[in-house]
């Protein structure tokens, strides 16, 4: 009998757990990394299986930069389409506040994270009194930059993305869910955001808080599909809107930390 995690949430905005299973279901595709199963789902809470936990492996972390590149290629309708089986917004940030995260179809990659990332997080942030007028600026400006900032990227097709891929939403677990000693250990994908994006931003996102044996994640990644040329260099471009993120939920270092990165890659630092 299947362990049972359950995530609840009294009051959770409307659809909040189908979107997630949604996601998840999304995600699942022959030769990608491993994603928590989903056993049932309703409008309070996602009942999800329980993993046991093991220590990360330079192999399983090569072996979750094969799978990631393979979900990525299994492609996406357009960038900012939503996982099938949902309409309307995903959401993006924690269990007890998620910020609401607009999908749909926009024609390229500024456009879309222009218009469905930076714009409305910056807006979330002024009606939150998280962030100024000067951000508000800072962030147009780089919408407006972002066709020059991220050549040679612009070739790519939308991929099928976690959309929240940092450390704490990659477990560890035996391929058993008991063991956790070398080849048994796999990654698992849980909490996503999943939609229509750039392959580069789940990258990114794993960079952003440190994720264990990265440069292994990155080497396996590349032996499945070659990176852009450059593409370290669109890093911080691809972090500023989970950082807009932080900023607008949690303030603090993370508003300074915003404008330090918006302000050096409008400066070409």
């Amino acid at each position: 009998m299947t362990d049972v995690f359950r995530k609840s949430r009294r009051g959770a905005p409307a659809g909040f757990f189908a979107c997630e299973a949604a996601g998840l279901r999304w995600l699942d595709v022959p030769g990608g990394p491993r994603v928590v199963r989903v056993l049932d789902v309703a409008p309070d809470h996602l009942d999800l299986e329980r993993l046991r936990g093991a220590r990360p492996t330079p192999a399983a972390a090569r072996a979750l930069g094969r799978g990631l590149a393979v979900v990525h290629d299994a492609g996406a309708p357009a960038w900012g389409a939503p996982a099938p089986g949902w309409e309307g917004d995903a959401f993006f940030g924690p269990l007890d506040d998620p910020l609401p995260m607009p999908t749909g179809a926009w024609e390229d990659w500024p456009a879309f994270y222009a218009e469905a990332r930076l714009r409305p997080v910056a807006r979330q942030g002024v009606e939150r009194g998280a962030l100024g007028t000067d951000d508000v600026a800072l962030l147009d400006r780089l919408g407006d930059r972002l066709a020059d900032l991220a050549r040679p990227a612009l070739d790519d097709s939308p991929a099928r993305v976690q959309g929240d891929l940092w450390s704490g939403n990659v477990l560890w677990a035996g391929a058993d869910d008991g063991a956790d000693d070398g080849d048994a250990v796999e990654a698992v994908l849980v909490d996503p955001a999943a939609h229509g994006g750039h392959r580069e931003a789940d990258l990114a996102m794993l960079a952003l808080f440190g994720a264990p044996h990265l440069d292994e994640v990155v080497a396996g990644y590349e032996e499945v599909h070659p990176l852009a040329r450059g593409w370290r260099h669109r890093v911080a471009l691809h972090q500023v809107y989970p950082v807009a993120v932080h900023a607008v939920l949690f303030g603090g270092g993370y508003r300074a930390q915003l404008r330090a990165t918006v302000t050096a890659l409008l400066d070409g630092r």
